[in-house]
């Protein structure tokens, strides 16, 4: 299967080389490249529990290491990849390196998980992961992308999951873990996962000009939760069990992102919103939609 060896460069071209897969580069500084392996990091703990336990239709795994050679980088996909007790990862170079020479194909070596640069699990078919793949087959187009999904093997690439997982030590865990508590009807949980006084705060802020106060922004926030357990208890919780997830991520401050979820549902359709998510005391919150 013609593999993609690694994604950094100065800009995106296509390096051909005799006897192994063609080499795709991309922006290193690239917001979307350095997404893609944020969210590797995040998700690896579901290519960890799929290796150990593999689905029916799961039959090929892969991890994309971070190799530094002498002030020189380069990201190599591993083959056979295994976890050791401490959550090292080991696997076998899968192509010979170009820039780096302190590992060589067909070698096993050892990382370290902040090491990993992307995860891959082919499903049917279908790519699981595979981050920076996504990234840098969404910045070209026409012929180069032709050959760029050539290179695959016939491996489909859909708008893809994302597998977070649903706690609030991220923005996006902290939207599943909503999520999770509407499927399992359960309110108080869900009340866990937001925070009314901040919400009542950004509201106001943007809707009111009058100077603020802690009264203020308290009564605003108890109306806040009321309103949505009303509204819980009268309409019922939304159901997402049967919904694959997508998440983007706008930075707005360090406390602060505005997360776009993209929902695919089992007939094709989708659906997108955006939520704003605060850190308050180091957890995320889930407060109200972005207009």
């Amino acid at each position: 299967m013609g593999l993609l060896n690694r994604l950094f460069g100065k800009k995106e071209t296509v390096r051909q080389r005799e006897g192994n897969p063609d080499v795709y580069n991309a922006s290193n500084d690239n917001d979307r490249m350095n997404w893609a392996m944020e969210k590797a990091k995040l998700t690896l703990h579901y290519f960890e529990a799929c290796l150990a336990n593999p689905k029916k239709d799961q039959h090929y795994f892969s991890i994309k290491a971070r190799i530094e050679d002498n002030g020189k980088i380069e990201h190599i996909w591993l083959m056979e990849p295994s976890f050791d007790t401490d959550g090292n990862i080991f696997g076998v170079v899968g192509n010979e390196p170009i820039d780096v020479t302190n590992v060589r194909i067909n070698e096993k070596i050892g990382i370290t998980a902040n090491e990993v640069s992307d995860w891959m699990i082919i499903e049917n078919g279908r790519l699981i992961g595979g981050y920076t793949i996504r990234a840098i087959r969404d910045g070209i187009s026409g012929a180069e992308l032709a050959n760029f999904d050539k290179s695959l093997g016939g491996m489909f690439i859909d708008e893809g999951e994302d597998y977070f997982p649903p706690n609030l030590d991220t923005p996006e865990g902290a939207i599943l873990a909503l999520e999770n508590a509407y499927d399992e009807d359960n309110l108080d949980k869900a009340i866990s996962c937001k925070d009314f006084h901040k919400e009542a705060e950004f509201m106001l802020k943007r809707t009111v000009k009058i100077e603020l106060n802690e009264e203020i922004i308290a009564s605003t926030s108890e109306l806040l939760r009321l309103s949505y357990i009303k509204n819980m208890q009268e309409h019922g919780m939304p159901k997402f069990n049967d919904l694959k997830r997508a998440f983007s991520r706008q930075i707005i401050s360090e406390d602060h992102c505005i997360i776009t979820e993209t929902c695919h549902y089992p007939d094709g359709g989708k659906s997108v919103q955006k939520f704003n998510t605060y850190k308050i005391e180091n957890q995320w919150k889930v407060l109200g939609l972005e207009d």
